[in-house]
This record gives C-alpha cells, structure tokens and sequence, in this order.
C-alpha cells in the first residue's frame, strides 16, 4: 500500500482542484438572486461556505459537500484531510457537525482494496473526533480517485455567520498559517523534508471546531474558510458580499515555517496563477512586495484556517479563543474598510 502514489493518479489534488474562481462565476452567472424560500438563510449569491435552512425559531440546518483528488500519497493521511476539509464549511457558518456521508470516486482497477479502504478509514477517524457518525455516502469507479464529505450540521439561527456581514472598521483574524499548497507541491516535486510533511499533515488536519465557539461571542461579524482560492479569494468573497474594502498588512499574515522557505524559491501550484489571474485586478498590492510575496496570498490552501471580521473591541476575546482551541498562529492581519469591493495590500 505505501508504494502507491495516489498524486501520480490524478492531474491536481486538494482545494488546488478547485475551478478558477474568474471560470467558476461565468459557469454559474454573475448574478445570483436569492431564491425564494424565506426559511433558506444561506444560498448562492455570496459565495458562502454552505447552504443554512431555517426549521424552527431555534435550529437551521447546515449543508456542504467538498471533495477532491489526493494532495499526498498516504491513503489514511489524504481522508483525514479530505474530511477535515469537508468539516471546516459547517465550522465555518458558525455551526456543529452532526452528521456527515462519504463522497468516494475510485480507479478500481489501478488502487488496491486496502488502499481504498485506508481512505476510508481516514476519513472515519476525523468524523469520528468531531463527535459525528458517517452514516453512509455514494461511490463510483473513477478514472482519478476523489474522496471528500457531504456534512450536515445544526445551528442556532442567531448565532449563524454568513461571510456578507462584515462592517466597517472590523479586524481581520486568520487562524491558520499560509503555505498549504507550496507544502503540497514541494511534496509532488519530492523536495519536501520530514518536518514539511509533518507540518502539512498537522495543519490540514486540525478541525475548525473553534468556530461553533466563535459564533457566540459578541463583536464577530462574518466568518468564512481559506481553501482554495487562497486567502485574497476567500478575503474578497467577503468584500463583496458585504460591500467593503479590507486593508491587509502582509508582515502580520502568519506563514507555515516549513512553507516560507519553499515559497521564497517560487515553489507553488498551478492554481496560484489561476487564482492571481481570476482577481488580481481586484487587489492594489504595494510596490515593495516581492513577487513570492503576492503568490503566497493567493496560494491554494487546503483545508485552512477561519476567517474572522470582528469589532475591534473583540479582538481579544477572539483570539483567546482561538489560541485556547490550540490555534497559536492565529493572528491579526488586517481591516475592513469602506470603499468598493477590493482588497489594498501593504
């Protein structure tokens, strides 16, 4: 089993397979009128993390699917992230998992039963940490092997954080380090050290529980995932639904360690360039910026960390909570502003 090379199966791997974000909106049409369906609190047109259905005057439901081809060789290591992955979306509305179904797309005849099932296993084991069954799913035999979650949660209606909801004057905190898809790539190339795979595996694997916590404290406003169209993406996914601008400061964005060296020799994926293309004419970048700094923005991340717009007089409870959840690169790294959608990097 550990001589299969599940990177070699397929032509990407992780949120890297994600469709460029500039692709993605000519595909589904510019505008996105909400549907409707007055108890449907969470649908397309912002671009959120999931869709939220209101039941009651106490409960929403949570839904998300997220899926993708292998990011490392290990089997068990590629589910646990695909489902931490998966997970990270309902963290993200503000809400708790309560159940999830495999998404399972296999070679048959290239894989191994027991590589298979190592996949498996490991996205068992993270259902199994969040405190949720599996309780079933749908597979197909596949050219390429994908593996991902459909995950349901539940949440509190008043407690819901859509990522539309920033305001003016906000701190931006990010919760997970930079440099998931230089890591990756360093990892394809075989120019990644022991100590880089640890910290690739550490990372995409860290659930996003923090979020269910972050929902109740007074002053957090809009929370949202970086996957994989790389921190500015996501950043501007919640400028425009909000109708703001956000300043980042580029010396305060927590990096991996294991990734800064890496990114500084330009190691990176392909999807980087495709993200820098789809909304780089959204971001005014200060000239002194190298141009691996500007990439590392944009790098496809995996699995991410939280993205929070909180009052400024939270700031502190925020980041409590996140460094007691076990999350000490989390930061603060910028702000939001008023001014037309965009995001100005200094």
């Amino acid at each position: 089993m550990s001589e299969v090379k599940l990177t070699r199966l397929s032509h990407g791997g992780g949120c890297g397979c994600k469709i460029a974000p500039a692709l993605l909106r000519q595909i589904l049409g510019e505008a996105k009128e909400k549907l409707p369906y007055a108890n449907l609190l969470v649908g397309a047109e912002t671009s959120d993390d999931a869709a939220v259905y209101r039941i009651n005057d106490q409960q929403a439901i949570i839904a998300t699917t997220d899926f993708f081809m292998p990011i490392v060789d290990d089997p068990f290591d590629f589910g646990r992230i695909a489902a931490t992955n998966a997970l990270s979306d309902v963290y993200a509305m503000g809400g708790t998992p309560i159940m999830a179904l495999a998404i399972v797309g296999m070679p048959i005849n290239e894989l191994p039963v027991e590589t298979i099932r190592a996949i498996l296993q490991g996205g068992e084991s993270v259902c199994q940490a969040a405190g949720i069954p599996l309780a079933g799913g749908h597979s197909i035999d596949s050219t390429e092997p994908f593996y991902g979650l459909v995950a349901i949660g539940i949440v509190h209606p008043d407690r819901l954080k859509k990522n539309s909801e920033a305001q003016a004057g906000d701190v931006l905190i990010l919760g997970k380090g930079l440099g998931v898809g230089v890591l990756a790539q360093a990892l394809k190339k075989g120019e990644l050290s022991a100590n880089g795979y640890a910290q690739l595996i550490a990372n995409t694997t860290q659930l996003n529980t923090v979020g269910s916590a972050l929902s109740g404290l007074n002053g957090v406003h809009a929370l949202t995932d970086v996957t994989g169209f790389g921190l500015l993406g996501h950043l501007l996914e919640m400028c425009r639904g909000s109708g703001l601008a956000a300043g980042l400061r580029f010396d305060h964005v927590p990096i991996l360690s294991e990734a800064l060296p890496l990114a500084q020799k330009g190691v990176g994926p392909g999807a980087t360039g495709q993200n820098l293309s789809s909304y780089g004419h959204e971001v005014d970048f200060a000239a002194r910026l190298e141009d691996w700094q500007r990439r590392l923005l944009a790098d496809s991340q995996t699995s991410g960390g939280l993205l929070v717009s909180v009052a400024p007089d939270a700031v502190d409870a925020v980041l409590s909570c996140f460094h007691r959840a076990g999350f000490a690169e989390a930061a603060a790294i910028g702000t939001m502003m008023r001014g037309e959608p965009r995001v100005v990097v200094n």
